[in-house]
């Protein structure tokens, strides 16, 4: 607990000894070593799914916990290989990649159909793979912004993937093809037996306004949390909120006054707590991203946003340019301070 309160610094105090009022912990389905038989056995998921669930959750450090800490590396297409590897060049092997996951003590990682399949009968077995089906390549120019399918359902079950992910784009003119193509890729996924993961992320850019970015407002994004457990996705992963109020900065769509005056407040784990109550009170597992690398202050963004997602009742942290984007050592400790806040019965579900 020290050493997180280190890394936490000024906020220490604020972060670790918050109490959520608006939404009380005890309405939520709260992580543990039980959710697949306390939460996910109340739903349709068949035995092949609550099994390759509980192989997440039995997975690296965090094993027996009910918490997640995934390696994401899609990077290479969403970014330009050049721009996420020239950091560190030997992750555009993607065994590297998947070794700097296992080193890590990840429960899982989840990368591109090349990159997991060139690898796969040597890992497969090691660690739960999750191949992110869709990606938004940066080659097209003028810049077009869209998730394109990339990989099918059934080439990550062949490739004995235990999960598989995905990305809408909420609020983009794209976002309805998107969702009908996501909604029967995770239907065929769920009957194959694999685990859902939706990236829930926000893309337009009225959602920009008078300098603020609502990209990351807790009642936008928890909206977008909200559609990806309709979705049936079994975990959602979302941007920590930055700021609230975005319906009515921006002026669009439909709230309610106790949104703001009631269930969230300005405080960080109180917008992260409305992100998990809009994935059915937690019964959709909330992971939030880990976010880009700014360098040497890495270590400590990544606790904080572990804190947070931690005690507003989420399930874990997706991290990778933060850890892939340095030295394997040093990405091994990044990767295993996250866990470190997971494993600390101190820090309490506030």
């Amino acid at each position: 607990m020290s050493d997180i309160a280190s890394w936490l610094g000024a906020e220490a105090e604020d972060l670790l000894t918050h109490e959520c009022r608006g939404i009380a912990k005890e309405q939520l389905h709260l992580p543990g070593a039980d959710f697949v038989d306390r939460v996910m056995m109340d739903s349709d998921r068949t035995p092949a799914v609550l099994r390759g669930m509980q192989t997440l959750f039995d997975h690296g450090r965090l094993g027996g916990t009910g918490y997640l800490s995934i390696l994401p590396v899609d990077q290479g297409i969403e970014h330009s290989a050049g721009a996420s590897f020239a950091p560190n060049p030997i992750y555009f092997d993607p065994a590297n990649i998947v070794e700097l996951a296992i080193e890590g003590g990840c429960n899982a990682v989840a990368s591109t159909l090349g990159g997991l399949s060139s690898v796969a009968r040597r890992y497969a077995h090691r660690i739960p793979m999750m191949l992110k089906l869709n990606h938004n390549e940066t080659l097209t120019y003028p810049a077009l912004y869209d998730q394109t399918l990339f990989a099918e359902v059934d080439q990550a079950f062949d490739m004995g993937c235990v999960a598989v992910g995905a990305t809408i784009y909420f609020g983009s003119p794209e976002s309805r093809r998107q969702i009908e193509e996501i909604s029967a890729a995770f239907e065929r996924a769920h009957e194959l037996g694999m685990v859902t993961v939706l990236w829930a992320y926000l893309r337009n850019p009225g959602f920009k306004h008078e300098g603020t970015d609502y990209h990351v407002a807790s009642d936008l994004t928890s909206q977008a949390v909200h559609l990806a457990a309709t979705l049936k996705a079994d975990i959602v992963k979302q941007k920590l909120p930055e700021n609230n109020d975005g319906y009515r900065k921006i002026g669009f769509g439909n709230t309610h006054e106790k949104v703001y005056s009631e269930l969230t407040s300005d405080h960080p784990i109180d917008l992260a707590r409305y992100q998990v109550a809009n994935a059915y009170m937690g019964r959709a597992g909330l992971i939030n991203s880990g976010g880009a690398s700014s360098g040497e202050g890495d270590l400590t963004q990544a606790v904080r946003t572990a804190v947070i997602n931690k005690r507003a009742g989420g399930m874990g942290l997706i991290s990778g340019r933060k850890a892939f984007q340095k030295p394997m050592r040093e990405g091994v400790a990044l990767l295993n301070a996250i866990q470190d806040v997971y494993l600390a019965p101190d820090v309490t579900i506030a």
